[in-house]
């Protein structure tokens, strides 16, 4: 992939957050997670590159860290045999100062992504899907037990951070043990010798400064010790499937995921999941992102509205659950 750096300092210095594709150099978004987004930029020579924006940083010295860290998280999952789309990063600093990190990965096509992909196969092609994911993680769990406490990886494994390489819709379901590619290393969660290499605080910058204490005193360390459990991991996967309005699947996932667990996962120890585990998980983690959704909302109103300043994050309108 050839990164035209100049053209990316030009989109940043035009963008709207507020309304991305009515920028100066327009822009569409691919998809919203529940920090960052995935968006393209309108330009034929950058059309084959999916962008993720993150304007979380004060200094370079901050934003070279991050980049050591997210290249150091790549390593670490071609050390588990994890594969990952071609991917890198590019920083940009604007005429005002405004420093942005540019993370970058081919673009998929959408119909070979996980989340858009269960809503045009069976069932039996979602429980192939599935059970290569859980193949996959099995692997991350697998080097943790190994390696800790040196070394230990954490993993976000919602079905929307998967996709099959080369994809063919009109082929079919997808088969057991399909080629996967992971897609969210944006988030580059590992440890060595027990310490987080990520600045986790980085992100409670898009909330307001007053009630950053809170959400590290009540959530940040709850949220990022579940990508570290295999269990919760596991459920958060099939949770996802409540989430994309495809819960007619659950019940069965339940059951594939239970047996996996006693015949493929064994050293794992985790016990078995129920449906109504997986409806209380998924309305709590629902309740904890829309807490954190608003909470970035008040921040921009109040720095746009009130402040009269710039809001650097691009924000979805609303996330449907």
């Amino acid at each position: 992939m050839k990164i035209d750096k100049e053209l990316l300092r030009e989109f940043e210095e035009g963008l709207d957050p507020l309304k991305p594709e009515e920028s100066k150099i327009p822009a569409r978004v691919l998809g919203y997670g529940e920090i960052s987004t995935v968006f393209e930029i309108l330009h034929e020579e950058q059309s084959d590159i999916a962008f993720k924006r993150m304007p979380l940083f004060d200094n370079m010295e901050q934003v070279e860290r991050y980049r050591d860290v997210y290249n150091r998280y790549h390593d670490r999952f071609k050390q588990i045999g994890i594969d990952i789309p071609e991917y890198g990063s590019v920083v940009i600093e604007t005429e005002k100062g405004r420093i942005v990190l540019y993370l970058y990965q081919k673009k998929l096509p959408s119909e070979s992504i996980g989340n858009s992909m269960i809503h045009h196969i069976s069932e039996t092609g979602v429980h192939n899907l599935v059970s290569t994911i859980l193949d996959q993680l099995n692997k991350v769990w697998e080097f943790n037990r190994h390696e800790s406490p040196h070394a230990e990886v954490a993993i976000d494994g919602q079905i929307s951070n998967w996709a099959i390489r080369n994809y063919i819709p009109d082929a079919g379901d997808p088969q057991l043990g399909e080629d996967l590619l992971y897609l969210d290393t944006s988030t580059p969660l590992f440890r060595e010798n027990g310490e987080e290499q990520l600045d986790v605080e980085l992100f409670l910058k898009p909330t307001p400064p007053g009630i950053r204490w809170y959400l590290k005193k009540y959530y940040l360390q709850d949220i990022v010790d579940r990508y570290y459990d295999f269990r919760k991991v596991v459920i958060d996967l099939v949770a996802n499937f409540l989430k994309e309005q495809r819960s007619e699947f659950v019940p069965g996932l339940v059951d594939l995921i239970n047996t996996y667990f006693s015949t493929e996962a064994t050293d794992q120890d985790a016990e078995p999941i129920t449906v109504e585990e997986i409806e209380e998980y998924y309305k709590d983690d629902a309740s904890t992102w829309k807490l954190y959704l608003r909470m970035r909302k008040a921040h921009r109103f109040i720095k746009t509205k009130i402040l009269r300043g710039y809001y650097a994050y691009i924000l979805p309108a609303d996330i449907q659950r």
